[in-house]
């Protein structure tokens, strides 16, 4: 256990990646406290809105984005000036992506419907990192023995199968299956192999003439989303504050 900790957590190559996860993690929750108080009136936490144009906190995640990703490649994987770059833009990344909603709908979202997204993005952007953080690396080659590394044959089917598999997951309309098993093959199998989500590209081309697929498929979307929904919401409400009673309705 020690020696896979030191590995997979601790190793020096390994530590900004580690600390690049921390911050991102905390800045998004330290944000949204941040956030839910200016909705709510508490505080001395205020707007910033200089010269009357309201400056969100989108703008200065992309400017530390840049300067970290831009520091950390020119860095490399060690040393302080490496573990300070990955601070810098775990941080940019946590202001950025808590305002995901924001940037894809182009529209003051934050606490609407469509603001959900962004804890969504959030929790399976440190999902992903926690799983490279832990070693896992892409389509499951870190799996493979030397001999099979040094087989170009082996090594080129692995990762076109993988890949395969990743897509008709994407295809069937399960992008975070996909997403996951680009780092973990066995979910984008399991992905591949089950039944498509009927609002899905893959369910209108190869379900149009078979009714009978087509049914099963709609009943098993909706009894997984009504068995999950209401939990994904939950989590949603307690982690972004979406019922918080408020009159002003702002995006900090």
């Amino acid at each position: 256990m020690g020696d896979w900790w030191y590995r997979n957590i601790t190793e020096p190559g390994k530590l900004p990646l580690l600390l690049a996860l921390l911050s991102f993690v905390a800045t998004f929750l330290l944000t949204r406290t941040v956030t839910r108080l200016i909705r709510a009136g508490r505080g001395p936490f205020r707007d910033i809105a200089p010269g009357g144009t309201h400056i969100h906190h989108v703008v200065p995640g992309v400017v530390l984005m840049v300067a970290g990703g831009f520091g950390a490649v020119g860095s490399g994987r060690h040393g302080i000036t490496a573990c300070v770059c990955a601070v810098v833009f775990g941080v940019g990344a946590g202001l950025v992506l808590d305002e995901f909603a924001l940037v894809l709908h182009l529209d003051d979202v934050y606490w609407s419907e469509q603001g959900r997204q962004s804890v969504e993005v959030v929790v399976l952007a440190a999902a992903l990192g926690g799983l490279v953080v832990c070693g896992f690396s892409p389509l499951g080659v870190n799996d493979m023995t030397q001999e099979e590394q040094h087989d170009r044959g082996t090594l080129i089917t692995t990762l076109v199968l993988n890949f395969l598999f990743v897509v008709v997951t994407l295809l069937k309309g399960k992008p975070r299956l996909a997403l996951v098993g680009v780092l973990v093959p066995v979910v984008a199998w399991v992905g591949a192999v089950r039944l498509a989500r009927p609002t899905s590209l893959w369910a209108r081309r190869r379900y149009r003439r078979r009714p009978r697929a087509r049914a099963r498929a709609t009943l098993r979307a909706f009894r997984h989303d009504r068995r999950w929904n209401r939990v994904s919401r939950r989590f949603q409400d307690l982690v972004g504050g979406f019922r918080e009673p408020s009159s002003a309705r702002r995006t900090p």
